[in-house]
């Protein structure tokens, strides 16, 4: 088996979102609107992970809280956005974190202090 390195593809999840995207043409308003917040929150939790401004260190946060709520009293929490759109929200989660340790074991040749260091979405057992 050939190693793909940090951004081994995750089948299943790219799949999800394939789908997702192929149906946005056909899908309401209301769930494009869903699926453009869904997408804005992993862009800026992918983007900003590694962040050292303060700027940026706060768009990882709020993603992440975002992210890692399990609460769905919000029409647009993370758990209504992504079953709204055939997405399972823990699966996500757990893609996500999976991505999130595989990235800063890589970058751990670079000293970055524990207390900066960013803390993975969390995933309920």
């Amino acid at each position: 088996m050939t190693d793909r390195g940090l951004f081994e593809p995750d089948v299943l999840l790219t799949e999800q979102f394939s789908a997702a995207r192929r149906r946005r043409a056909t899908i309401s308003s209301e769930k494009r609107l869903m699926l453009a917040v869904l997408e804005n929150a992993l862009d800026y939790y992918q983007k900003y992970i590694l962040a050292n401004d303060r700027a940026g260190r706060a768009l990882f946060e709020e993603a992440a809280q975002w992210i890692a709520c399990t609460s769905n009293e919000d029409l647009f929490s993370f758990e209504n956005i992504s079953e709204t759109l055939d997405i399972n929200p823990d699966y996500l989660r757990r893609g996500l974190a999976v991505w999130h340790k595989r990235l800063l074991e890589g970058h751990r040749t670079v000293e970055m202090p524990a207390a900066e260091s960013p803390q993975p979405v969390q995933v309920a057992s």
